[in-house]
């Protein structure tokens, strides 16, 4: 191992793995490799919060600093739950969830495991009827306090396990689109494309056949949508 991917390493192990891409990059690993080269401060980690930039300080040499607020601010440890009677089962949830902590099919009811959550709340915007909801996980304890190097681990375990899950599907499924490995957020704080972490020159379906099937699962969407909005307005009656 190199000595920059050494201290990579080095930096990845002391970040809380939450994968919630409010450092800019999209997981913890991404971000440690940018800090280790040197194109990405030590103070972008709101879920690590002031011991992680004093964490990130130790390894690098760089002096502690506050934390950028363009990346948010330290807060309380959030979970998230889903509103069952109001999810229609369009599994987007689960694509963006970073640690396979949300558990269903399509066109079933969805459920969080809390244990597995990491408060990334990059499940929040791409449910397209709003029943996921955010609560505090942590009382006023933020930042590591909130979180701990046993949860860190776990959570970094799920989110490899799932990576290597999507790249062998997409391996063995030549002729199937692979689900995408973790949504990203963007500045406004939605989500960017989709990635997958997938070699470049493997084979995906053809046009025509990617045209229907994104055509049927938007109809499918907008049919369960259309049924929710009914659902809604008849308990509002």
């Amino acid at each position: 191992m190199s000595r920059l991917a050494a201290l990579a390493e080095q930096i990845n192990a002391a970040l809380p793995q939450t994968q919630c891409t409010r450092c800019g990059y999209p997981d913890c690993a991404a971000y440690a490799g940018a800090v280790a080269e040197g194109s990405a401060d030590i103070n972008q980690c709101p879920p690590g919060g002031a011991e992680g930039i004093a964490r990130l300080a130790q390894i690098t040499g760089r002096d502690v600093q506050p934390l950028n607020s363009a990346h948010g601010v330290e807060a309380p440890r959030t979970t998230v739950f889903i509103d069952e009677a109001w999810c229609i089962g369009c599994t987007l949830c689960i694509k963006a969830c970073p640690t396979d902590a949300i558990v269903g099919s399509n066109k079933w009811m969805h459920t969080v495991m809390e244990q597995y959550c990491t408060g990334c709340e990059l499940c929040i915007p791409v449910c397209p009827v709003d029943c996921i909801q955010i609560e505090h996980a942590s009382g006023s304890l933020t930042g590591w306090a909130a979180w701990s190097d046993t949860q860190a681990v776990q959570a970094r375990s799920r989110y490899e396990q799932r990576k290597a899950r999507i790249h062998q599907e997409a391996l063995t499924d030549g002729t199937k689109k692979p689900s995408p490995e973790v949504g990203t957020r963007c500045e406004e704080g939605g989500l960017m494309a989709e990635r997958a972490d997938v070699p470049s020159n493997a084979p995906g379906p053809e046009p025509a056949a990617q045209d229907a099937s994104t055509a049927t699962r938007q109809a499918a969407i907008a049919a369960a949508l259309a049924r929710a909005r009914q659902q809604r307005a008849a308990d509002k009656r």
